[in-house]
């Protein structure tokens, strides 16, 4: 049986990950214009930079949390992929095995020139005169604002063979991301894990709705799913 989740900051917001939207988001004290589109990068690729160095420090530091690690049990029972909008890697340090991250990764850099040139960041600071083999600067591998979301096709393609579909930690709200829960055929329940059980819009599914942190929410679930469906 193949089962879908579509996380978001949520999740990552309970190991102590800051989200970048909402109050006392990354975004309500940094102009995104600034320091997430490309326009941003050519003016000051240093202040770029810099802004997601600190956020990989935090990251590197954040630990996985039961709901991260609530998905990698599910893996045992049901045939699981991770679609996140997160670009941490806490599902990866959990365990889970099949991820698609639509907004990029922040533990990776690439070229400035070849965009499906990739490479793993050491340690926490991805630096100016940080060049990829061909000698192009390297930028975060992060899906800026303006720029399209290269994973979609494959997003979709892989929410249209769901059979069971969990959205956890996510407002709903980014697009195009949030159209991913219409792919999903009409026979697929959906569950919806947040607190503010954000709502789907004109959805001809089965939606159930937790008002649970995915912190406590997604045991509860797994325990749930495994003993109906596997």
């Amino acid at each position: 049986m193949k089962l879908v989740v579509l996380s978001g900051s949520g999740i990552s917001a309970e190991s102590g990950i800051q989200t970048f939207r909402g109050s006392g988001g990354i975004w309500e004290g940094q102009p995104v214009q600034e320091v997430a589109t490309p326009e941003g990068w050519v003016r000051n690729p240093k202040k770029v930079l810099k802004f997601y160095n600190e956020r990989r420090a935090g990251i590197i530091q954040a630990k996985p949390n039961p709901g991260h690690y609530a998905l990698v049990e599910l893996e045992n029972h049901f045939n699981v992929s991770i679609i996140t909008q997160n670009v941490d890697d806490l599902h990866e340090r959990a365990g889970s095995k099949n991820i698609l991250h639509l907004h990029g990764e922040i533990r990776k850099s690439r070229s400035t020139l070849y965009s499906d040139a990739i490479y793993d960041i050491a340690g926490e600071s991805l630096n100016w005169g940080d060049t990829c083999p061909n000698g192009h600067q390297l930028r975060p591998h992060i899906v800026w604002f303006g720029e399209t979301v290269e994973a979609m096709p494959e997003a979709e393609s892989i929410c249209q063979q769901s059979d069971l579909l969990i959205v956890t930690g996510t407002s709903l709200q980014v697009y195009p991301a949030n159209q991913l829960v219409y792919e999903a055929p009409y026979a697929c329940p959906i569950f919806v894990v947040d607190p503010e059980a954000p709502k789907l819009q004109k959805s001809k599914h089965s939606v159930e709705y937790i008002q649970l942190p995915a912190s406590i929410g997604l045991p509860e679930l797994t325990h749930r799913l495994i003993q109906k469906f596997s």
